[in-house]
């Protein structure tokens, strides 16, 4: 492992399958990654989507409303 890979949070996503995932409401707009890499946030509606442990929680329950 490299240096800078020991700089990547854990819960780095793969871009290409940040690519293909979509909100799970009726809209499926796209999600993009939050700046420190723990959340997916819709671009179409203001839930926040956790990721645990490297994996994309991507249940509407789950889901917290951003301000």
């Amino acid at each position: 492992m490299t240096e800078s890979d020991d700089r990547r949070p854990t819960s780095a996503l793969d871009p290409e399958l940040l690519a293909i995932l979509a909100c799970p409401a009726e809209h499926h707009a796209p999600l993009e990654l939050d700046p420190e890499g723990s959340e997916l946030l819709c671009t179409q509606c203001d839930r926040a989507f956790p990721i645990r442990d490297g994996i994309p929680v991507l249940l509407l329950d789950e889901a917290r409303h951003r301000d």
